[in-house]
């Protein structure tokens, strides 16, 4: 059977090459069905598979003498060109959103002003100098918790395993101790 209608696929492509309108719209009501649904497949847009499968079968109206029976049968002809014309118009697609994209132009950022990066890194050594005061004037056990959190960057169960102190007691002394901190340094301008 498949032989039968390839033999009649191969005269309905000798008729063509001689401008049968028949034929071609013979070949046409046959695959386009099968074309479109497979042009649908690979560019997920109904309306681009259309022209995709139009174009194919433009392509086998004008020049149907491109078929070579030696490479397969006309059904295996038609929807390679429909697959071939499917993928390049993905790749055109694809090019044309990156082109699109790159002729966006990037948020601009926000200038920053040096003379206020200048003002900030000329207020840290103070700021530091402050921290590290008031951090002396905590309680050995609170700041020993703090420096270890914050300077060595431990959790607060890490602090307790490290140091062998019960988990809530280091909670506790970290309250504390960021309360007095925070006292110590409010009259500090940032």
């Amino acid at each position: 059977m498949a032989d039968v209608s390839e033999a009649h696929d191969r005269e309905l492509v000798q008729r063509l090459r001689q401008g049968d309108e028949d034929a071609f719209r013979g070949l046409f009501g046959r695959y386009a069905p099968t074309a479109k649904a497979l042009a649908l497949r690979v560019v997920k847009q109904p309306n681009l598979a259309e022209e995709i499968v139009q174009e194919a079968f433009l392509a086998l109206w004008r020049t149907p003498e491109t078929y070579d029976p030696g490479r397969g049968s006309v059904r295996s002809w038609l929807m390679g060109m429909v697959h071939h014309r499917a993928v390049d118009a993905v790749r055109r697609e694809e090019a044309h959103r990156r082109r699109a994209e790159a002729s966006i132009p990037t948020a601009v950022s926000e200038e920053v002003d040096p003379a206020e990066e200048v003002v900030e890194a000329l207020g840290i050594p103070q700021e530091r100098r402050l921290v590290r005061a008031a951090l002396q004037e905590l309680p050995d056990e609170q700041r020993s918790v703090i420096e270890m959190m914050y300077f060595d960057g431990l959790s607060q169960s890490q602090v307790a395993d490290k140091t062998g102190t019960p988990l809530g007691t280091v909670k506790s002394r970290t309250l504390l101790g960021m309360r007095r901190l925070r006292a110590a340094l409010e009259g500090l301008d940032r």
